[in-house]
């Protein structure tokens, strides 16, 4: 089947030339037209804010949730059940995302889910700001936050090769961003709750999905030879991403390794120290350590922008001894400091990996299947992440909390030992652009 002809009322920016009614954004930090190696260009300065005001909204949702629904009387597991209807349907419908993304370009998809996110979150402000909305209708309009973010969140990875001529430094540069709007989004959402109500959390987060479609719209990209590319059914795009999947050893073997590090360490890493660090320092501390793991993310962050290993894989993977420091000096529960200390190491590691496995992705797997093949990741690192977390308190009430931790900084340091003891992940070469 051929692709179907475009008629989507959002235009085809490939074809478009022409410069938008809006003047570009300011160029930031860049040393001349475009920044250096043409990082900050016109078309990446807009999906640099795209991503960050979605980002900062994103983090406003639990403070949200929590606020709005504890404050109506309901039930504490209201909120968990809310934040799974967000997560189940993303986990669920990310694979159908990046068919999409490949057939309709990751850009069009992007808008349709802002759309879509814009027009749940302006639903819920008012529900809220109304009074005690039913269950019901959270749980629901939760689920169309989460389809929205698996329509968008499969382009961004192929979205970043075509806005700037350097993927590492483009990763890295979001990544940072993402570590400081994680940070800002909570914090900027508790003060929003205790002077307004959750409802204008709601708009404000309507608002930044509004703020995201529109600097994508303005985007300008020049088009991709596989965007007009003949189209088999939605099926047969499935199939052949998964074959595209299986052909690469480095891929599906990073991918395997990480679904067991997901469900180990990332699964169980945040609700048990949630719980040790509130019970032994109280809430305010958790907060801290929280904060303090965004910033070590900042600093991953930069650390991978001037660093470029030639092996980029092996590289990440040196670093991920980090997050287990974190994990053993809160077992050992050690003091504030100490802790702090290991979070900002954690978190500065994982960064750092993520720049690198993102950066290797992205120059490595071909265009024309890079929406699929990440949507594969995506789908399989939430679905563990989710296992384990659902696990983490009956498996610490049954075996100790202290006692997990020590177990999955065990797994942390066998999976370092597999990434770097595998053939295809230690030797695979820096390529492409950046």
């Amino acid at each position: 089947m051929e692709k179907p002809t475009e008629t989507a009322s959002i235009p085809d920016a490939s074809r478009d030339t022409r410069p938008p009614s809006l003047p570009p954004l300011p160029s930031i930090g860049s040393r001349g037209p475009g920044g250096p190696g043409g990082l900050w260009n016109r078309n990446f300065r807009y999906f640099f804010v795209a991503r960050t005001v979605a980002l900062f909204g994103d983090g406003m949702i639990p403070v949200a949730l929590t606020a709005g629904l504890l404050g109506a009387g309901r039930p504490a597991s209201s909120v968990g059940f809310a934040l799974a209807a967000w997560m189940g349907p993303l986990a669920v419908f990310v694979l159908f995302g990046g068919v999409l993304a490949d057939r309709f370009t990751p850009r069009r998809m992007m808008i349709i889910a802002d759309v879509l996110r814009l027009v749940g979150a302006s639903v819920l402000a008012v529900t809220f700001a109304l009074g005690n909305p039913p269950l019901w209708s959270v749980y629901v309009l939760s689920s169309v936050a989460g389809i929205g973010a698996a329509l968008f969140q499969p382009g961004v990875a192929s979205t970043v090769p075509r806005v700037s001529t350097d993927v590492q430094r483009a990763n890295a540069v979001l990544r940072v961003s993402e570590a400081l709007m994680t940070m800002a989004g909570p914090a900027f959402a508790g003060v929003l709750v205790g002077l307004a109500s959750a409802g204008a959390v709601y708009a404000a987060n309507a608002a930044t999905f509004a703020v995201s479609g529109v600097c994508l719209f303005l985007m300008r990209l020049a088009p991709a030879p596989h965007d007009d590319a003949m189209r088999g059914t939605f099926t047969a795009e499935l199939v052949d991403g998964w074959r595209e999947f299986r052909a690469r050893s480095w891929l599906w073997g990073v991918i395997a390794v990480w679904t067991v590090y997901g469900f180990a360490v990332l699964g169980p890493i945040l609700p048990l120290t949630a719980v040790l660090v509130t019970e032994a320092h109280g809430s305010g501390a958790y907060g801290m350590l929280m904060a303090v793991n965004g910033a070590g993310s900042v600093v991953g962050g930069l650390m991978a922008l001037r660093l470029r290993p030639s092996h980029p894989l092996a590289a990440g993977a040196i670093a991920l001894p980090l997050v287990a420091v974190s994990l053993v000096v809160l077992a050992l529960g050690m003091p504030l400091p100490v802790l702090a200390a290991g979070q900002l190491a954690a978190g500065a590691g994982a960064a750092f990996w993520l720049v690198m496995w993102s950066t290797t992705v992205q120059t490595h797997v071909p265009p024309e299947a890079l929406n699929r093949l990440h949507a594969y990741d995506v789908a399989g690192s939430l679905l563990m992440v989710a296992a384990g977390r659902a696990l983490a308190g009956p498996v610490a009430e049954a075996v100790g909390a202290p006692e997990l931790l020590v177990v999955a900084a065990v797994v942390n340091m066998g999976v370092v030992a597999v990434l770097l003891v595998a053939r295809p992940i230690r030797q695979l070469k820096r390529k492409g652009l950046g």
